[in-house]
Order: structure tokens, then C-alpha cells, then sequence
């Protein structure tokens, strides 16, 4: 393994953007919930005449679909993110907004999300149809807690955030019907710091005043771990929800 010091300024320097993760690959490594997101979502886009994507980030995700339905539309509130968005979707038709807010009333049979930061589910409910649906996979509680309360110590409250059952309860208080949920706790590993750098990095509300300067002490205990032979482990949590706007109106 390179020096601690090469691999952190690496690390540091690398263009983090965008939300391809090809840099980790063999230097960490990720289980996938066993439903298959992007799969699910390819054959629901077929099943349709239109369809919104919230939180698209980059793109990439929804570009996996072989076919968009006739009408198919794209949120992405930060901009880096939209263009590189406009540059790989639009070529397809896809058009690509800000928010949902943008939206008027019952305009989608199908909305989707992969890991939004926050679903509105009033909002989701108002521009679905009568009948439509909402499908998507989003971060659980506590999700990869164990790296980040290395840096951040305990972080009790903030572990009951982005709870399943809590955001059922939301969907079915905005007026939608909870038909599917699921959850499941995979497993994740990094094998040098430049690793667990990078992904800091890349996500920044993990840590949110992440620097290596300011938690080098850290980052060292975490080197002298992996170096010792024992991978930093984590685990995401996911859970896969569809609801439906019901088919008479309120």
C-alpha cells in the first residue's frame, strides 16, 4: 500500500463531480440491494406515457432505461449536476427542470427517485394523475453511520431520520397509498484512505466540515486500520417504496 500522505493528497486533488463511482473500484466495495433498482425503474418507464425523474443528479441512473415514454422530464436543483444531465439526456427528449414546484397539477402517471434528498410528498401526490404512481429507492436511517461518527462521534438523534415506516406514514398522510416496502442493510468496504477520502468528499453531507487538515487524526486511525489488514466496514441502508395516488380524487 502507497504512503498515507500520497494516497490523501490523491484523494484530495481528484474531481469528485458527477455521481460515477468507477474511482472506488478496487479500493472499496459495496453490496447493492437485491431488487435492482435500475431494472424496476427501465420496465416501469416502458409501462407509461409520462414520467418524472426527481433528483436525477447527473443523469446517469435514469440513462440506464432502454426507452422513455413519450413524456419524460428530469428535476435537478444543482446546476453542475443539470448540465451534465442536459448533455446525456437531452439528446433522448428528456427535459430537464429545477423542482417539482415547476409542475402543474396531475401531469405524470409515474414519478421516480433514486435517493431524493427530500421527498415532498404533497407534492409528489399533486402532480401524479389520478391512479398514478410513485416508485423509487431512497437512503434509510442511519445509513454508512459507522464511518461518519468516526469523524462526527455519536449521532443519536440523527440516526432516526429517513426512517421506512416514517416515510410511509408521510405518504399516506399526503394522501397517496403505500402498495410496496422494502429494506434491506448492505454491507460496505474501503480498503485505503484515499478511499474513504474520496467518498467524504463526494458526499459531502456526510461530514459536512470534512477536510483532510482538520480530521488528519482520524483519517491516520482509519490508515493504521487498513494497513493492519481490516478493511473499514460501514453499511447503507435502502428501502424500495411505491405508492399510488388513488384513483378518485379527494
Amino acid at each position: 500500500m502507497r504512503a498515507f500522505e500520497e494516497l490523501v493528497e490523491e484523494a484530495a486533488a481528484v474531481d469528485v463531480t458527477g455521481w460515477g463511482f468507477d474511482w472506488l473500484s478496487g479500493r472499496a466495495a459495496e453490496e447493492r440491494p437485491p431488487w435492482g433498482y435500475a431494472k424496476l425503474l427501465a420496465s416501469r418507464l416502458g409501462q407509461v406515457q409520462s414520467a418524472l425523474d426527481i433528483d436525477t443528479g447527473d443523469g446517469e441512473v435514469l440513462a440506464e432505461a432502454p426507452m422513455f415514454p413519450p413524456r419524460m422530464v428530469a428535476t435537478e436543483a444543482w446546476q453542475a449536476n443539470a448540465h451534465r444531465a442536459r448533455e446525456l439526456l437531452a439528446p433522448r427528449g428528456v427535459v430537464i427542470i429545477e423542482s417539482i414546484t415547476e409542475v402543474p397539477d396531475e401531469s405524470f402517471e409515474l414519478v421516480t427517485a433514486r435517493h431524493p434528498v427530500r421527498p415532498d410528498w404533497e407534492e409528489i401526490r399533486r402532480i401524479l394523475v389520478p391512479g398514478g404512481c410513485y416508485f423509487a429507492q431512497h437512503v434509510g436511517s442511519a445509513s454508512a453511520f459507522e464511518l461518519i461518527e468516526h469523524f462526527l462521534g455519536p449521532l443519536t438523534e440523527e440516526r432516526t431520520g429517513r426512517d421506512a415506516q416514517g416515510e410511509c406514514a408521510a405518504a399516506q398522510d399526503a394522501g397517496l397509498v403505500v402498495t410496496d416496502l422494502r429494506t434491506t442493510r448492505c454491507r460496505m468496504e474501503f480498503y485505503d484512505v484515499g478511499a474513504v477520502v474520496w467518498i467524504l468528499r463526494k458526499c459531502v453531507w456526510w461530514v459536512p466540515d470534512f477536510s483532510v487538515k482538520k480530521y488528519r487524526n482520524e483519517l491516520a486511525e482509519l490508515d493504521a486500520q487498513m494497513r493492519g489488514g481490516t478493511p473499514v466496514v460501514a453499511h447503507s441502508t435502502r428501502h424500495l417504496i411505491e405508492a399510488r395516488r388513488p384513483a378518485s380524487r379527494r
